[in-house]
C-alpha cells in the first residue's frame, strides 16, 4: 500500500500532479515547478484561452533549460512557440543553478511586453534576489522575439511576500492579474490586487481547482 501513497491526482494536458505536489499548496510549503507549471497551463488552455495568439506561458522546466542553454540548443524549444508574434511572454524564474536537478530557493516572474519593448521582472522578495537569473533568461530569449528595437529590463516594485515560502504563489497571482490587466482591461493596481491575503486565498483556490478538475 505504501507505493500508492503518492498517487497521481490530476493529469491535465502536459501537467501531471501527485498528492505530494498538491500538499505543497498548504502553508508553509514552497511551491515546486509542477504546481506553477499547472497554473501556467490552466491559464493558457482555459482561463485566458481566448488570447492564445497574443500570450505564451513558458513552463518552469522549459525556463530552467533555456537559462543554461545557448544558440542551436534553444531553437527546437523556442522556435515552435512563435515568440516573435506574441504580445506577452511569461516565464517563472528560479535561482537554481543546476541544470541537472530541480530545486532552488526562490521564484520570481519575468514578463516580456511587446507594446513597450520591455522585460519586466516581478520579484516578491525584497532586494530583487533573482535579478541575475532573470537577466540571463532575457539574454537567451531576446534573439527569438523578432524585436528590432532595444529591449530594456525593468525591476517592478510589486507586492512583497511576508514570509519565506510564498514566492511561487506570488508568481501565479501576479501572472493572473497581469493577464487580466493587459488582456482583459482590469484597471486595478497590482499591489492592491495581489496581497498577502489574496495569496493565501490563492493556495486554497488552486487546491479546489485541482480537486474539481481531478473529479471531472
Amino acid at each position: 500500500m505504501a507505493a500508492l501513497a503518492d498517487d497521481i491526482v490530476l493529469s491535465f494536458h502536459d501537467s501531471c500532479l501527485k498528492k505530494s505536489d498538491v500538499k505543497l499548496l498548504q502553508p508553509p510549503n514552497w511551491l515546486n515547478d509542477k504546481i506553477i507549471g499547472f497554473a501556467f497551463e490552466y491559464f493558457e488552455r482555459v482561463q485566458f484561452q481566448d488570447f492564445s495568439s497574443d500570450v505564451t506561458f513558458i513552463s518552469p522546466d522549459v525556463t530552467q533549460f533555456i537559462k543554461y542553454s545557448q544558440g542551436d540548443d534553444l531553437a527546437p524549444f523556442l522556435e515552435p512557440l512563435e515568440l516573435s508574434s506574441k504580445k506577452l511572454v511569461f516565464l517563472a524564474v528560479n535561482d537554481n543553478a543546476n541544470l541537472e536537478s530541480t530545486g532552488g530557493s526562490h521564484w520570481s516572474l519575468l514578463l516580456y511586453r511587446r507594446d513597450v519593448a520591455e522585460f519586466q521582472h516581478y520579484d516578491s522578495a525584497q532586494g530583487s534576489g533573482n535579478s541575475a537569473p532573470a537577466k540571463l533568461l532575457v539574454k537567451r530569449v531576446q534573439p527569438f522575439l523578432g524585436q528590432s528595437s532595444k529591449i530594456t529590463v525593468k525591476e517592478v516594485d510589486a507586492s512583497h511576500q511576508q514570509n519565506s515560502y510564498d514566492c511561487g504563489v506570488y508568481v501565479i497571482s501576479n501572472t493572473e492579474h497581469l493577464c487580466r490587466q493587459l488582456l482583459q482591461g482590469d484597471s486595478s493596481d497590482i499591489k492592491e490586487a495581489v496581497t498577502s491575503t489574496s495569496v493565501k486565498q490563492k493556495r486554497t483556490q488552486l487546491q479546489e481547482l485541482i480537486s474539481s478538475l481531478g473529479k471531472s
